[in-house]
């Protein structure tokens, strides 16, 4: 299944606090399990005023229903091509 990179603008996102993420949390996988198994959340990693997900989709436009469904900006989708780290430079 591709995998895709999700940059969301969610000013004062660092803020939050861990019951706000937990709510937040909720709600994605709710979206998610509304949508099928077509479409799975991997994790995300959360700044200042952005988030970075990775998700798992047979197609980009699950993604951005996701985000639609669940009120969650979509700033950019990116389809990951290649993972590269460390190890690369070893082979």
């Amino acid at each position: 299944m591709p995998q895709f990179v999700i940059e969301r603008d969610i000013p004062g996102l660092g803020e939050l606090k861990a019951d706000e993420l937990q709510a937040v949390s909720q709600k994605s996988c709710a979206v998610l399990q509304a949508l099928g198994s077509d479409v799975q959340w991997v994790h995300s990693y959360v700044t200042a005023d952005k988030m970075y997900c990775i998700y798992n989709a047979v197609h980009e436009d699950l993604v951005r229903e996701h985000a639609r469904r669940g009120g969650f900006p979509a700033t950019q989708v990116a389809r990951v091509v290649n993972v590269i780290g460390p190890t690369t430079a070893e082979a």
